[in-house]
């Protein structure tokens, strides 16, 4: 249990994070705003990631005063290229053909911001699916929520329950927050909060 957190704020609308937060013993607020996720050409996948998560911290810094806000961003990448959310069904179908078979990799970055002290990090999952059919595909997406995930899919879900046939690296890290790195860069900032 991590003693000496100030207030903390995660900036995410996403329930999986929400969780993961949760059952980590971290009581926090949910605050959203909204902020542009377009990024300069040229990064590599966990550039973009941490690059995202701190645009995201950019746009609390007036309204985090005296609290720790928690951003991030996650991105699926297939040989080098960036799987985003998909547009419609038929951009996640393209998604779910293209990872069928393959190791993809997963990159979460991360920003903790505490009055002026900011810090940024980013976790790497490789994720293999098995071949998937295209009748499983479109079951997916008749049932299934792959529309607000990067990759077109959640790893928590039906698709990763029967779809994901090993992780290599933290399987939080693919669900949205690495809470093992997370919980580490907790206690540091608690560290400072009470020598403060």
């Amino acid at each position: 249990m991590i003693q000496n957190l100030p207030p903390v704020i995660l900036a995410s609308k996403s329930p999986r994070r929400q969780q993961l937060l949760a059952d980590m013993g971290i009581s926090y607020q949910s605050v959203l705003k909204e902020v542009d996720e377009q990024f300069p050409a040229g990064l590599q996948p966990h550039e973009v990631a941490v690059y995202i998560a701190g645009k995201k911290a950019a746009a609390f810094a007036e309204h985090s005063a005296g609290s720790l806000v928690i951003t991030s961003d996650t991105i699926v990448a297939l040989d080098g290229a960036i799987l985003g959310k998909p547009a419609d069904a038929a951009d996640a179908s393209r998604m779910l053909n293209s990872l069928s078979g393959r190791m993809h990799e997963v990159y979460t970055g991360v920003t903790l911001v505490y009055q002026d002290k900011t810090e940024s990090f980013t976790d790497r999952s490789e994720v293999y699916f098995r071949r998937v059919s295209q009748a499983e595909i479109d079951y997916y997406l008749a049932v299934g929520q792959p529309y607000d995930k990067a990759g077109s899919y959640g790893v928590q879900d039906w698709w990763g329950l029967v779809v994901v046939e090993r992780i290599n690296g933290s399987y939080t890290n693919v669900m949205g927050l690495p809470t093992e790195k997370l919980y580490a860069a907790l206690n540091r900032f608690a560290g400072i909060v009470q020598q403060g």
